[in-house]
Protein backbone atom coordinates (compact mmCIF):
# COMPACT_ATOMS: atom_id res chain seq x y z
CA UNK A 1 0.00 0.00 0.00
CA UNK A 2 1.29 3.45 -0.85
CA UNK A 3 1.25 5.85 2.08
CA UNK A 4 1.04 9.60 1.51
CA UNK A 5 3.82 10.54 3.92
CA UNK A 6 7.54 10.41 3.10
CA UNK A 7 9.97 9.85 5.95
CA UNK A 8 11.55 13.15 4.90
CA UNK A 9 8.16 14.85 5.07
CA UNK A 10 7.51 13.45 8.54
CA UNK A 11 10.96 14.59 9.64
CA UNK A 12 10.35 18.05 8.20
CA UNK A 13 7.04 18.19 10.04
CA UNK A 14 8.83 17.49 13.34
CA UNK A 15 11.35 20.26 12.88
CA UNK A 16 10.93 22.90 15.51
CA UNK A 17 11.60 26.60 15.42
CA UNK A 18 14.64 26.00 17.62
CA UNK A 19 16.27 23.90 14.87
CA UNK A 20 15.92 26.69 12.32
CA UNK A 21 17.17 29.12 14.94
CA UNK A 22 20.26 26.96 15.42
CA UNK A 23 20.93 26.83 11.69
CA UNK A 24 20.49 30.59 11.45
CA UNK A 25 22.87 31.03 14.38
CA UNK A 26 25.45 28.89 12.57
CA UNK A 27 25.09 31.06 9.48
CA UNK A 28 25.64 34.20 11.56
CA UNK A 29 28.66 32.62 13.26
CA UNK A 30 30.00 31.54 9.87
CA UNK A 31 29.67 35.15 8.76
CA UNK A 32 32.03 35.99 11.59
CA UNK A 33 34.62 33.52 10.32
CA UNK A 34 33.91 30.44 12.48
CA UNK A 35 34.97 27.43 10.34
CA UNK A 36 33.06 24.95 12.53
CA UNK A 37 29.89 26.98 12.05
CA UNK A 38 30.45 26.96 8.27
CA UNK A 39 30.67 23.16 8.33
CA UNK A 40 27.54 22.81 10.47
CA UNK A 41 25.61 25.24 8.27
CA UNK A 42 26.52 23.40 5.06
CA UNK A 43 25.86 19.95 6.49
CA UNK A 44 22.49 20.97 7.93
CA UNK A 45 21.13 22.31 4.65
CA UNK A 46 22.97 20.37 1.94
CA UNK A 47 20.25 17.78 1.48
CA UNK A 48 17.47 20.38 1.26
CA UNK A 49 19.42 22.31 -1.37
CA UNK A 50 20.16 19.23 -3.50
CA UNK A 51 16.52 18.15 -3.38
CA UNK A 52 15.28 21.63 -4.26
CA UNK A 53 17.64 22.20 -7.20
CA UNK A 54 16.93 18.67 -8.44
CA UNK A 55 13.26 19.61 -8.49
CA UNK A 56 13.77 22.96 -10.21
CA UNK A 57 16.46 22.02 -12.70
CA UNK A 58 15.70 20.48 -16.06
CA UNK A 59 19.14 18.85 -15.86
CA UNK A 60 19.33 16.50 -12.86
CA UNK A 61 22.91 15.61 -13.74
CA UNK A 62 23.84 19.15 -12.73
CA UNK A 63 22.12 19.05 -9.31
CA UNK A 64 25.35 18.53 -7.37
CA UNK A 65 27.06 21.31 -9.30
CA UNK A 66 24.09 23.62 -8.69
CA UNK A 67 24.17 22.82 -4.98
CA UNK A 68 27.88 23.59 -4.87
CA UNK A 69 27.27 26.85 -6.74
CA UNK A 70 24.53 27.70 -4.26
CA UNK A 71 26.81 27.28 -1.26
CA UNK A 72 29.64 29.18 -2.93
CA UNK A 73 27.28 32.07 -3.58
CA UNK A 74 25.92 31.89 -0.05
CA UNK A 75 29.31 31.78 1.63
CA UNK A 76 30.44 34.66 -0.55
CA UNK A 77 27.49 36.79 0.53
CA UNK A 78 27.24 35.76 4.20
CA UNK A 79 28.45 39.24 5.16
CA UNK A 80 25.06 40.52 3.92
CA UNK A 81 22.99 37.96 5.85
CA UNK A 82 21.48 39.59 8.94
CA UNK A 83 19.16 36.80 10.12
CA UNK A 84 15.93 38.64 9.31
CA UNK A 85 14.63 35.41 7.75
CA UNK A 86 15.72 31.86 8.49
CA UNK A 87 19.03 30.80 7.00
CA UNK A 88 17.23 27.96 5.22
CA UNK A 89 14.83 30.30 3.42
CA UNK A 90 17.70 32.63 2.56
CA UNK A 91 19.76 29.76 1.16
CA UNK A 92 16.90 28.30 -0.90
CA UNK A 93 16.35 31.75 -2.42
CA UNK A 94 19.97 31.67 -3.53
CA UNK A 95 19.48 28.13 -4.86
CA UNK A 96 16.50 29.31 -6.92
CA UNK A 97 18.57 32.11 -8.46
CA UNK A 98 21.40 29.68 -9.19
CA UNK A 99 19.02 27.38 -11.07
CA UNK A 100 17.47 30.29 -12.99
CA UNK A 101 20.92 31.55 -13.98
CA UNK A 102 21.90 28.04 -15.05
CA UNK A 103 18.75 27.64 -17.18
CA UNK A 104 19.30 31.04 -18.79
CA UNK A 105 22.88 30.11 -19.61
CA UNK A 106 21.81 26.71 -20.96
CA UNK A 107 19.19 28.41 -23.15
CA UNK A 108 21.95 30.24 -25.01
CA UNK A 109 23.81 27.00 -25.80
CA UNK A 110 22.66 24.08 -27.97
CA UNK A 111 21.74 20.97 -26.01
CA UNK A 112 23.30 17.80 -27.47
CA UNK A 113 20.38 15.62 -26.38
CA UNK A 114 17.32 15.59 -24.15
CA UNK A 115 18.17 14.70 -20.57
CA UNK A 116 15.96 12.80 -18.13
CA UNK A 117 13.86 14.75 -15.69
CA UNK A 118 14.63 15.68 -12.08
CA UNK A 119 13.32 12.47 -10.54
CA UNK A 120 16.50 10.30 -10.70
CA UNK A 121 18.47 12.88 -8.74
CA UNK A 122 15.63 13.38 -6.29
CA UNK A 123 15.59 9.62 -5.77
CA UNK A 124 19.34 9.54 -5.19
CA UNK A 125 19.11 12.01 -2.31
CA UNK A 126 16.46 9.95 -0.54
CA UNK A 127 17.81 7.88 2.39
CA UNK A 128 17.99 4.25 1.33
CA UNK A 129 17.37 1.19 3.43
CA UNK A 130 14.84 2.92 5.68
CA UNK A 131 11.20 1.99 6.30
CA UNK A 132 8.99 3.81 3.84
CA UNK A 133 11.72 4.36 1.22
CA UNK A 134 9.76 2.63 -1.55
CA UNK A 135 6.70 4.72 -0.67
CA UNK A 136 8.87 7.80 -0.97
CA UNK A 137 9.93 6.85 -4.49
CA UNK A 138 6.28 6.20 -5.38
CA UNK A 139 5.35 9.66 -4.12
CA UNK A 140 8.13 11.22 -6.22
CA UNK A 141 6.52 9.59 -9.26
CA UNK A 142 3.15 11.05 -8.28
CA UNK A 143 4.68 14.50 -7.78
CA UNK A 144 5.72 14.45 -11.43
CA UNK A 145 2.03 14.57 -12.36
CA UNK A 146 1.59 17.95 -10.66
CA UNK A 147 1.90 21.29 -12.51
CA UNK A 148 5.29 22.90 -11.89
CA UNK A 149 4.07 25.69 -9.60
CA UNK A 150 2.03 23.34 -7.40
CA UNK A 151 4.91 20.86 -7.22
CA UNK A 152 7.33 23.62 -6.16
CA UNK A 153 4.96 24.81 -3.43
CA UNK A 154 4.50 21.24 -2.18
CA UNK A 155 8.24 20.50 -2.20
CA UNK A 156 9.09 23.71 -0.34
CA UNK A 157 6.46 23.36 2.38
CA UNK A 158 5.95 19.60 2.73
CA UNK A 159 9.35 18.12 1.87
CA UNK A 160 11.78 20.81 3.00
CA UNK A 161 9.45 22.02 5.76
CA UNK A 162 9.49 25.74 5.05
CA UNK A 163 6.73 27.92 6.52
CA UNK A 164 4.26 29.18 3.92
CA UNK A 165 5.47 32.76 4.28
CA UNK A 166 9.06 31.79 3.51
CA UNK A 167 7.99 29.57 0.61
CA UNK A 168 6.04 32.52 -0.78
CA UNK A 169 9.11 34.74 -0.47
CA UNK A 170 11.22 32.22 -2.39
CA UNK A 171 8.58 31.68 -5.08
CA UNK A 172 7.83 35.39 -5.45
CA UNK A 173 4.09 35.11 -4.88
CA UNK A 174 1.55 35.84 -2.11
CA UNK A 175 1.21 33.46 0.84
CA UNK A 176 -2.38 32.75 -0.16
CA UNK A 177 -1.21 31.57 -3.57
CA UNK A 178 1.23 29.12 -1.97
CA UNK A 179 -1.52 27.80 0.33
CA UNK A 180 -3.83 27.34 -2.65
CA UNK A 181 -1.16 25.53 -4.66
CA UNK A 182 -0.35 23.20 -1.77
CA UNK A 183 -4.03 22.46 -1.15
CA UNK A 184 -4.58 21.63 -4.82
CA UNK A 185 -1.41 19.53 -4.90
CA UNK A 186 -2.60 17.58 -1.85
CA UNK A 187 -6.02 17.01 -3.40
CA UNK A 188 -4.44 15.70 -6.59
CA UNK A 189 -2.01 13.45 -4.69
CA UNK A 190 -4.82 12.04 -2.52
CA UNK A 191 -6.80 11.20 -5.66
CA UNK A 192 -3.78 9.56 -7.30
CA UNK A 193 -2.96 7.60 -4.14
CA UNK A 194 -6.54 6.38 -3.89
CA UNK A 195 -6.46 5.30 -7.51
CA UNK A 196 -3.17 3.47 -6.94
CA UNK A 197 -4.55 1.65 -3.90
CA UNK A 198 -7.69 0.49 -5.72
CA UNK A 199 -5.95 -0.52 -8.96
CA UNK A 200 -5.92 -4.31 -9.47
CA UNK A 201 -2.53 -5.97 -9.12
CA UNK A 202 -0.92 -7.06 -12.41
CA UNK A 203 -1.40 -10.68 -13.35
CA UNK A 204 1.51 -12.98 -12.61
Amino acid sequence: MITPALPAAREAGRRTASVDESITAWALAARGGDPDAVDRFVRALHRDVVRYVAHLSADPQAADDLAQDTFLRALGSLHRFEGRSSARAWLLSIARRAVIDSLRYAATRPRPADLPDWRPTAERVQPRGLPGFEDGIALLDLLAALPDERREAFVLTQLTGLPYAEAAEISGCPVGTVRSRVARARATLITLLAEADTSPAPAA
